[in-house]
């Protein structure tokens, strides 16, 4: 989509490149000796592959996963020298435009690896690709006993393949003293085993920072890189990268007893000044995040706040597809005007804290903004400041 001028855009969001750097070599750090390999799927968690990719090049990044094929397809055009890994395997038929791309599917399945050793075998050329075994999550990977046997020479599928990584993935990283974690670490260690000298993987963002140190040979972050919490519960140890600001189109008064928005989910408790903001849930704002009660007298939402000239302010009534309404009453007759902003994403006011408002988690919300944004890409050294200032 053709990048979309501030003027015609109801709201901006504005991605921090250089917190992006910043958080890459704050992983490298945590996991000294290992491959850092940032998962880029899904559009760079969202907020564009092609501004986030080169950054993360800059910084010296040189292996990527993504999820599909397609999303290979593009990272390839950005960067024409990297190793990029496939996490969703081999789609049946694929061998071609993999190796065409120099793509590495990941193998989670028996079939899978025997398709790709019968497509390297046709090719005459050991083509790369990754093994994921399976030790708990119960989606992608092979079997303990699979695995096994696929190390004990099970047709000689191996010996057709490159096969350049072993990998699985964890149930509960962010948690640091789930059981399964060290259930999953030993169950890891004793298979790989079965692979002697070939790479191994098991960390995502949260597996980082687990006390086991599960780095091995390489660590696959995604959500950390894009600023997200890796250890809830404790400070966030990586820098804020995401700003999302929404045009207050109008200002308004709700009397005491009147209510604001469909359903009627907040009725005004006393006289009530409110900004409209142009940001809905076709933006990725989620629907939940406005408090009130439903017509049944279930909630609807929580209590998710914006922040309106540097403070925060309640939104209140239920968020429509393009609109929300925030309570600025507090601030004072005149503070807030039409055509100032008001940021529901700011390093004081995180995507965490959205997503634990809205009922979900911050991986829904940063992989669910929208496209409708006025989207600007900020250089290492600058800051949010300027972003931030009225017009």
């Amino acid at each position: 989509m053709a990048e979309i001028a501030q003027i015609e855009a109801g709201a901006r969001l504005t991605v921090d490149l250089g917190a992006i750097i910043a958080n890459y070599r704050t992983l490298c750090a945590r996991a000294p000796g290992a491959v850092c390999a940032p998962v880029v799927k899904a559009d760079a968690y969202g907020l564009g592959a092609a501004g986030v990719v080169p950054a993360l090049l800059e910084a010296g990044a040189d292996t990527f996963f993504v999820a599909q094929l397609s999303e290979a397809r593009e990272l390839r055009a950005l960067a024409p020298r990297a190793v990029i890994y496939v996490l969703n395997g081999l789609v049946p038929g694929s061998g071609t435009e993999l190796a065409a791309l120099d793509a590495r599917p990941v193998l989670g399945a028996m079939e899978e690896v025997e398709e790709w050793a019968a497509f390297c075998s046709s090719t005459g050329k050991r083509h790369a690709a990754a093994l994921q075994i399976d030790t708990g999550m119960n989606r992608l990977g092979l079997s303990a006993a699979e695995a096994r046997a696929l190390a004990g020479g099970n047709a000689g599928a191996l010996d057709a393949i490159d096969l350049a990584l072993v990998m699985s993935h964890f149930i509960a990283s962010e948690i640091p003293g789930a059981e399964s974690n060290g259930r999953q670490i030993a169950a890891f260690e004793a298979l790989r085993a079965h692979f002697p000298g070939i790479p191994a993987s098991m960390a995502n963002s949260s597996g980082v920072f687990l006390d086991q140190k599960p780095h091995y040979d390489l660590v696959r972050p995604g959500y950390a890189l894009y600023g997200g919490n890796p250890t809830p519960g404790e400070p966030n140890p990586m820098r804020a990268v995401v700003t999302l600001e929404a045009r207050i189109a109008r200002t308004r008064i709700a009397e005491a007893g009147e209510s604001v928005g469909y359903d009627a989910t907040w009725t005004a408790k006393r006289r009530s000044h409110l900004a409209i903001a142009t940001l809905g849930y076709a933006d990725g704002l989620p629907w939940t995040a406005a408090g009130g009660t439903a017509a049944g007298g279930t909630a609807a939402g929580g209590t998710a706040a914006a922040l309106v000239a540097g403070r925060r302010c309640p939104i209140v009534g239920r968020i429509s597809m393009d609109l929300f309404a925030i309570d600025v009453t507090d601030l004072g007759e005149g503070k807030v005007r039409r055509g100032d902003f008001a940021a529901v994403i700011a390093p004081d006011l995180t995507i965490d804290e959205l997503a634990r408002a809205s009922g979900t988690i911050g991986y829904d919300v940063l992989t669910g903004l929208g496209q409708r944004c006025a989207r600007a890409y900020l250089a290492a050294g600058r800051s949010f400041g300027a972003a931030r200032q009225r017009g």
